[in-house]
């Protein structure tokens, strides 16, 4: 009698919270949604999780206030979005960090751990140096580095840093990897002169490009970017390296079917508004508009891409 008091008690519990569930979405969002960014204020996550929350809001219906958790190259920010109550209230902008990190034991979470929202953006890198850098080629670097190993000083935007790990074992060169805590911080120091180079995303140096600070000396991506046609790509060069980086917006993997429905529908709408789609031009960031299921599915493809890289480390 008492174990089916006990199990007539789980199940009206189970049905309880699941009906609760159920409220709880259907009056989704009821109050401010936070949006937990994994990189410093002034980076180039940092600026689309803004533009891309103020776009959103009035699909949501509610104002998102952003939540930047730094440190451990994302990890520390994304963890904690994963380890946050699945209501819908707290949502995460997720960068290619999360397929590399938890591979190499740097991160508690994983890409199992979200349920993926949408995909909003993904960028190439370019390299960058001072604009009075003794280097003004690329092949100055690696010939650099070729010959006293380990040498130059790179202002990794991320440690481990996937730009420069490519380019070092395409090349079989070694580079003296200086961690700073985002874009912000590593193109601040090439602007010093405190490190010869860095690798970031378009976006994140188009203000100190314009502004003649920094030169661009190469792009890691296919073809030659239609906003900088006179940066030769990588692979022009001869070195077969191409690279970028993704952002996207991810819940809790507990979170409701339903709440995530919401969600993707206010973001795929926010990515089409014309104030979106010219800050990120403006910006010089790139919009790759992908749904909740492809979004997964493009994750497990770039694990697997970075897992190559991350076995012959």
């Amino acid at each position: 009698m008492k174990m089916k008091f006990k199990a007539a008690v789980g199940i009206a519990l189970l049905s309880l919270s699941s009906a609760f569930a159920f409220a709880s979405a259907d009056n989704y969002p009821a109050r401010n949604v936070r949006l937990i960014v994994p990189f410093g204020a002034g980076g180039g996550t940092d600026a689309v999780a803004r533009a891309l929350a103020k776009y959103a809001e009035p699909h949501l219906g509610q104002p998102i206030a952003i939540m930047n958790r730094t440190g451990g190259a994302g990890g520390v920010g994304m963890t904690a979005g994963a380890n946050s109550r699945p209501d819908g209230y707290t949502i995460t902008m997720v960068t290619r960090e999360l397929a590399s990190l938890p591979k190499m034991g740097l991160m508690q979470a994983d890409s199992e751990d979200f349920k993926m929202v949408r995909l909003v953006n993904l960028d190439p890198a370019i390299v960058t140096v001072r604009a009075d850098s003794q280097y003004t080629t690329m092949a100055e670097i690696i010939d650099e580095a070729k010959k006293n190993p380990g040498r130059i000083q790179f202002a990794s935007t991320a440690k481990p840093n996937f730009y420069i790990l490519a380019i070092e074992q395409n090349q079989n060169v070694t580079f003296n990897q200086i961690p700073f805590n985002g874009a912000s911080e590593a193109t601040t120091a090439v602007m010093g002169g405190h490190v010869a180079f860095t690798i970031t995303g378009p976006g994140e140096v188009k203000a100190q490009l314009d502004s003649g600070q920094l030169k661009p000396l190469a792009v890691l991506a296919e073809n030659r970017l239609s906003s900088m046609p006179d940066v030769p790509t990588m692979k022009e060069l001869g070195y077969d390296v191409v690279s970028g980086t993704w952002r996207g917006i991810a819940v809790p993997s507990r979170t409701p079917d339903a709440i995530v429905d919401k969600l993707e529908d206010a973001f795929a709408k926010a990515v089409k508004e014309e104030g979106f789609v010219s800050f990120m031009e403006k910006g010089n960031f790139f919009i790759e508009d992908k749904s909740s299921e492809s979004f997964t599915q493009f994750i497990a493809e770039d694990t697997q891409s970075l897992n190559t890289i991350i076995e012959k480390m």
